[in-house]
């Protein structure tokens, strides 16, 4: 493989806005398709990629690393010491979360072929975002890791705002908000490590916020460790988002375009899953071994809480919100659990809710573009009218719930052995959320589908809109009867996590 090949996979989109500029914005299906045409190189790098390493290829070939900043020119300092490098590199968790990101990309793309309006900036925004997603997966540096961070806010903002529903302005400055306020915590765990230890590389980080004989800069105590990891918890518990930081989150739901959503529910939430792990625990597992009981118990509140409140909702999207809420859940009890076997079903959990999510919000989409609604009480009967949407939701809630032979019971699984290994009494309470995720998905599915007709004359799924849903449901399963596929890439990642534990 070529040195340049993960900037040529993150930056590849750059070329589709490039060439989109060019075009006259009158020419909408030419936009369109050069729209989806422009996420396929970066698919296609990561599918490589990602073939590779399961034949064996070392991925840490893959590293870039080239100087970029330096600050001040101090006796007493090391070389390498306030420098800050463009560095890039991926591990098994990494690459599982780039394709990911490419194959969502690329699906949600397909379905914004729906959009109605200014397909030119649309397209753009939306390439710009697919950027910041695959750079936050492949920084190997906070600094970097931080502006990709930041570079995902800015289209969503102005994609939510410009192309939402009715109250798009008012969730677009929501959303920025509450992430904004995130970002400016994370903003502050990294300028303080990186001024009590000169060094902004993850890697170095790990290996001096672990080892005490490691003399720093300035003296990190036990207290000011606490802190900067509560405070990491709290930037990526907006994202995830943990209870109560959620109220953006179902509004984004709601009001932003369904192909948007598919890559916010798919993608964008599970950074902060990514966050968690890769700096909340590699730089604090003494912290985060501390804190774990609490972990689970803010999962089963999230996993309670949504599916509580997933159950009262009139309003389709608003069901799938609350879901993805109580689903973030399960992520924090298999996190919180500190085993192999609740960590794995932690990650799982991540990739698969990000399937499952962008598969139930394309069909979202596709149902809204035909009624006009997604009010449950005026989608009864949809199964006469449209038998393969109405197929395909049911398959969907399924693998929601966590039917075997789905990714959805793997991951749910695996999260719960860990959670019975760690903490039975809260593991037990937990099981309550997998019961009554099973009542709210199929209450609110079978209602639209076989309850009584509310829509009639409305076409059923068409042409280029099959490519996702297959694509999709084939993913789901796939997992779902084949979790070796995933379990391979993630197990150098659970191994040195279990060894941060000294386990």
């Amino acid at each position: 493989m070529q040195p340049y090949f993960l900037s040529l996979l993150i930056f590849s989109p750059l070329l589709g806005i490039l060439v989109l500029s060019l075009f006259p914005k009158e020419q909408e299906k030419a936009i369109k398709w050069l729209g989806v045409l422009a996420t396929l190189p970066s698919l296609c790098l990561s599918l490589f990629a990602f073939w590779q390493y399961r034949n064996g290829y070392d991925i840490s070939k893959l590293s870039e690393k080239r100087s970029w900043i330096q600050f001040g020119d101090f006796p007493f300092l090391k070389e390498t010491d306030f420098t800050v490098a463009y560095e890039l590199h991926v591990d098994g968790f990494a690459l599982v979360m780039i394709v990911l990101t490419t194959i969502l990309a690329t699906l949600a793309a397909i379905a914004s072929t729906s959009i109605q309006k200014e397909w030119k900036g649309y397209f753009q925004l939306f390439l710009l975002l697919e950027i910041g997603m695959l750079g936050v997966f492949a920084a190997s540096n906070l600094v970097l890791f931080f502006i990709f961070f930041e570079l995902t806010l800015i289209p969503m903002f102005f994609l939510i705002g410009k192309w939402g529903y009715f109250e798009k302005e008012k969730v677009a400055y929501s959303y920025l908000i509450y992430n904004g306020l995130g970002s400016a915590v994370l903003l502050i765990v990294i300028a303080v490590l990186f001024a009590r230890t000169g060094t902004s590389n993850i890697a170095e980080l790990r290996y001096i916020l672990t080892n005490s004989s490691v003399q720093t800069i300035s003296p990190i105590s036990d207290d000011l460790r606490y802190g900067l990891f509560l405070a990491l918890l709290v930037a990526f518990g907006v994202k995830l988002p943990i209870v109560p930081f959620h109220r953006w989150m179902l509004r984004v739901h709601v009001q932003a375009p369904p192909s948007v959503v598919m890559l916010h529910a798919g993608v964008l939430l599970k950074i902060g899953a990514f966050g968690l792990v890769r700096l909340a625990f590699g730089l604090f597992p003494g912290q985060f071994q501390q804190f774990s009981t609490w972990l689970i118990v803010l999962g089963i509140v999230n996993l309670l809480y949504g599916a509580f409140l997933a159950l009262r909702q009139t309003d389709f999207k608003m069901v799938l919100a609350y879901s993805s809420v109580s689903h973030m859940g399960i992520v924090l009890i298999g996190l919180g659990s500190l085993n192999e076997a609740g960590i794995q079903g932690a990650i799982f959990q991540a990739v698969s809710h990000g399937f499952i999510a962008a598969f139930l919000f394309f069909f979202v989409g596709v149902m809204y573009e035909r009624t006009r609604t997604t009010t449950l009480a005026r989608l009864g009967g949809l199964a006469k009218t449209m038998p393969y949407v109405s197929g395909f939701m049911l398959a969907g809630a399924m693998a929601s719930l966590g039917l075997p032979g789905t990714s959805g019971f793997v991951s749910e699984f695996m999260a719960f052995v860990g959670a019975f290994q760690a903490a039975p009494w809260l593991a037990a309470i937990g099981t309550l959320g997998i019961i009554m995720t099973a009542v709210y998905l199929l209450r609110a599915v079978l209602h639209m589908t076989f309850g009584q007709t509310a829509v009639t004359n409305v076409r059923d799924l068409r042409g280029i809109e099959w490519v996702p849903a297959i694509s999709l449901l084939l993913l789901i399963i796939i997992i779902g009867v084949y979790p070796s596929i995933l379990a391979m890439p993630l197990q150098t990642t659970i191994e040195t996590m279990m060894n941060g534990l000294g386990g």
